[in-house]
């Protein structure tokens, strides 16, 4: 992907008076960012990696290197009585230059409409400065409605995105409020189902009750619309995680990214059901798209750090843990890979030493341990640790003592031992066996002749149905003709000398579509819009600056006659193209 079309949109300012409309702010913005995602050959950062940026102070330089993009947007918005205002600007970064600004005054009411309107102009925009996209007539469609759902639904994000127990239940109450004024809002239940998984993971409500209402939210989105991406996706979780079930989690995952394929959630997660099968070419392909559109989120970056402990790439993966650690300190899963590193390196002592440091409460039951029982394993010793691993298995729910206990008797040889022990994965459908089955460090088992069937038992092959790419060479004689066309309409009409002049304006003068319009200027003449449009109001201002008619009009006012509305704009085309400043070409000509 050219990295010239690489796009963050920061979180909007609130401008409101009063600041209670930082929800609608908020929702503005992921809009945006989800409308530009759709676009062909448009990179755009997630949200998560975006909103980073929120609280956060930090130069248009910081930002555009650390997300790896060409072009920032910054906007505002401000709500009273009614009405919203919309400012949004277009930053090419590396020229330090914004290159587009717009302001909207609307109804509220017609906020969808807006949006479509702001995302549409953006990606133009884009476009005409960087080059062909393919762009639909739609990038915004009305979820709902019913505006009041739609605002307790932003409500309800803007709660659920502070990550802790007290706005957690403040968000289920604003998404219940969303499905109770609009029954078909998928994204109400779909918020209602995050809300309780979340709490039932972080141990913040009962957790069979919690999972039990995130199941009922689940099947109500589903009966509105099977094919909604983050329905699949949170689908592909539960199948994974509660019911042990790899081949539907994969299916899916896939299904997600079918349906949204710049869903970085999503390619995490089909990358690390590639991992546990040991298809790392494609773990690598989802981890690698994930990081480009979500870099700064820190799951992102531990299942990145996940992928390269798998495939034996040890400093690598040490070297994004201790970022991780560094932010957060109790973040147990980059923990607990980094210990297994340790491990696997042989580095006993310093393994048990970072166990030591984990407060006893910070591990999931059995996982200390574990650990301690996999050292001693390493080490070749039948230990105390070992004998109370395997009490603790004596229980069917005990799920991280099955798993320690597998990679235990793999570490020890005893393989008939461990064999027995996943049969506990099928019995009690548990994903940590699902996990620790084909987990490095209990490599000294798989090569046992066993072990493949067992594979093909816990990791089932998913049928992934080929896409089907209809390609047709373009007709040469087609494209020559309506190339033609172009250059001898802009030579006779001059439309480049109108300052409002835009790619779909000109497509609508030639009757073509804009994308086609793109294509041509871009793929045939080889240049974009702006480049063939700036081009050509050139040539006009070095005619019209040496005609001595025009001795009294200063330079900037031949350009704005050129059809340039900037002078920032004018100076710097006309450098790239002439070589010289507009005052060093007239002098030349003297």
């Amino acid at each position: 992907m050219n990295t010239r079309k690489s796009i963050a949109v920061l979180p909007f300012r609130n401008l409101s008076f009063d600041g209670s409309n930082e929800f609608i702010c908020d929702g503005l913005t992921e809009e945006i960012i989800n409308a530009l995602a759709k676009v062909d050959g448009l990179k755009v950062i997630s949200r998560t990696s975006s909103f980073f940026f929120k609280d956060h102070k930090a130069s248009l330089e910081e930002i555009a290197a650390k997300l790896s993009v060409a072009i920032i947007l910054e906007g505002s918005a401000q709500i009273h009585d009614g009405k919203i205002r919309v400012r949004a600007k277009l930053i090419d970064v590396k020229e330090d230059t914004h290159f587009w600004s717009e302001t909207w005054d609307r109804n509220l009411d017609n906020l969808f409409e807006t949006q479509d309107e702001i995302s549409l102009l953006i990606a133009d925009k884009i476009r005409e400065q960087h080059g062909h996209l393919n762009i639909s007539n739609q990038l915004v469609k009305s979820p709902t409605k019913s505006m009041s759902s739609y605002e307790h639904l932003l409500k309800g994000r803007h709660h659920f995105y502070k990550w802790n127990p007290e706005d957690t239940n403040l968000a289920i109450e604003h998404f219940e409020k969303s499905v109770e004024l609009d029954e078909e809002l998928v994204e109400g239940y779909l918020g209602i189902a995050d809300s309780y998984s979340f709490i039932a993971v972080a141990g913040f409500a009962p957790r069979e009750e919690a999972w039990q209402k995130n199941i009922a939210a689940l099947s109500l989105a589903k009966k509105l619309d099977p094919d909604h991406a983050g329905l699949n996706y949170m689908l592909g979780m539960q199948s994974f995680f509660t019911e042990a079930d790899f081949a539907a989690a994969m299916h899916y995952g896939m299904r997600s990214l079918a349906a949204k394929p710049t869903y970085s959630e999503a390619h995490q997660f089909v990358s690390f059901l590639n991992l546990l099968v040991g298809d790392f070419n494609k773990a690598r392909k989802h981890i690698l798209f994930a990081k480009s559109s979500d870099p700064l989120n820190p799951e992102t970056q531990f299942y990145e750090a996940n992928y390269y402990y798998r495939v034996g790439e040890y400093e690598k993966a040490k070297e994004i843990l201790r970022e991780l650690l560094k932010t957060n300190d109790k973040n147990l899963p980059a923990i607990i890979v980094n210990i297994y590193i340790l491990i696997r390196e042989g580095q006993l002592k310093a393994a048990r030493q970072t166990i030591d440091e984990v407060p006893q409460q910070a591990f999931t039951p059995d996982e200390r341990l574990g650990l301690l029982a996999l050292i001693d394993a390493k080490a070749g010793k039948c230990t105390a640790h070992i004998q109370e691993l395997e009490l603790h298995a004596q229980e069917t729910e005990a799920h991280h003592a099955h798993s320690y206990l597998f990679l235990t008797y793999a570490n020890l040889g005893q393989y008939d031992k461990a064999f027995a022990i996943l049969e506990h994965l099928f019995e009690s459908a548990s994903s940590i066996l699902l996990i620790a089955f084909s987990d490095p460090i209990g490599e000294p088992i798989h090569s046992h002749p066993k072990y493949q069937a067992f594979h093909n038992k816990v990791y089932p092959k998913v049928l992934e149905k080929p896409k089907e790419r209809k390609t047709r060479k373009p007709d040469q004689s087609i494209i020559k003709d309506q190339v033609e066309k172009i250059e001898a309409y802009v030579e006779s009409e001059r439309p480049y000398l109108n300052p409002s002049l835009s790619l779909r304006s000109l497509a609508d003068q030639l009757e073509i579509h804009p994308n086609q319009l793109s294509w041509l200027l871009n793929e045939s003449i080889g240049q974009n819009f702006n480049e063939f449009i700036n081009k050509r109001r050139i040539e006009h201002f070095k005619q019209i600056v040496l005609d001595p008619d025009n001795s009294h009009i200063s330079l900037i006012g031949l350009a704005y006659e050129s059809g340039f509305n900037s002078k920032t704009v004018f100076n710097t085309a006309f450098k790239k193209e002439v070589g010289m400043t507009p005052k060093a070409f007239l002098k030349s000509q003297a």
